[in-house]
């Protein structure tokens, strides 16, 4: 594992405290980083923090946020601009699988709102803080089955027939393209922006608001061996873009289990993804120009 560029580096971790956002918590903080993870359990939150902190060598802090509120996340980008002056890396790994269409407080379906909407909007909260940080990196926690998505900009709440796999799929398509969109609108050798599938980890906090008949396999599969990715091996891979100097000149990548590759076509389409940038703008309430 690479150090990172700067002596005391700073890095916002969302989905940092369990799964394989709590391991790369630790990776990271024992490079000498001061890490701020960001998650809805104060109590185990803190907890990890208290103990990441006095076990390392770098120091992490906990920020209560619930991603899928707009308010949220602007409140989150407020405690995270008055604490630190400069941030080098932003990772959105926080998602989750609603088993149950829900609709959040800012009239967005609760998939989309936390996995692809959270990210957009805390990235342009934070974008003057990733400049003074310059090299700045940020790392979105995507997935293998963003090939399977639909964007169907016609019912983004999902109203007809809804699926909690289609709505998943859905968001992490909508991670790849706004990663991509992200690079093609940043000027590199300022910020770069990568994303990658960390696997398919049983064990993670992922399927938690999934039906019973998906935890129950989630639970199975961890418990047998050679079937997925361990925590370990998931946060190695966010750890790696987070860090690795390959990954700090490289930018609009999707990196596969196996190292760089060409993600689903519809995430490199340019009028998809330029259309998601502006409806997404309009639903967070922000002017499209950025950044």
């Amino acid at each position: 594992m690479e150090r990172l560029a700067d002596a005391d580096p700073t890095v916002v971790l969302t989905g940092g405290t369990s799964g394989i956002g709590a391991v790369a918590a630790r990776k990271l903080a024992a490079t000498g980083a001061t890490v701020a993870i960001v998650g809805r359990d104060e109590e185990r939150g803190r907890r990890l923090a208290d103990d990441v902190t006095a076990s390392t060598a770098g120091t992490v802090r906990f920020y209560g946020a619930d991603l899928a509120t707009q308010a949220a996340v602007r409140r989150l980008a407020t405690d995270v601009a008055d604490t630190y002056d400069r941030l080098d890396v932003l990772v959105h790994n926080a998602g989750l699988s609603s088993r149950e269409h829900t609709i959040t407080d800012d009239d967005v379906e609760l998939t989309l709102a936390v996995n692809h909407l959270a990210p957009y909007l805390l990235t342009y909260e934070l974008m003057d803080l990733l400049r003074e940080g310059a090299p700045a990196r940020v790392v979105v926690t995507a997935s293998g089955v963003h090939a399977r998505g639909d964007l169907a900009f016609d019912d983004l709440r999902l109203e007809e027939d809804y699926s909690a796999i289609d709505a998943y799929a859905r968001s992490k398509l909508a991670n790849v393209a706004f990663t991509v969109e992200l690079a093609d609108r940043l000027d590199e050798s300022e910020i770069v922006a990568n994303c990658f599938h960390p696997g398919f980890v049983p064990s993670t906090d992922l399927f938690r608001d999934a039906s019973l008949q998906v935890r129950l396999f989630a639970r199975i599969a961890a418990a047998v061996p050679g079937v997925g990715t361990t925590l370990e091996t998931g946060a190695d891979r966010l750890v790696e873009l987070a860090t690795a100097s390959e990954y700090g000149q490289r930018s609009g990548r999707y990196v596969g289990t196996d190292g760089p590759e060409d993600p689903a076509p519809a995430a490199a389409d340019p009028e998809l993804r330029e259309r998601l940038w502006r409806v997404s703008a309009d639903l967070v309430g922000v002017e499209p120009d950025w950044p």
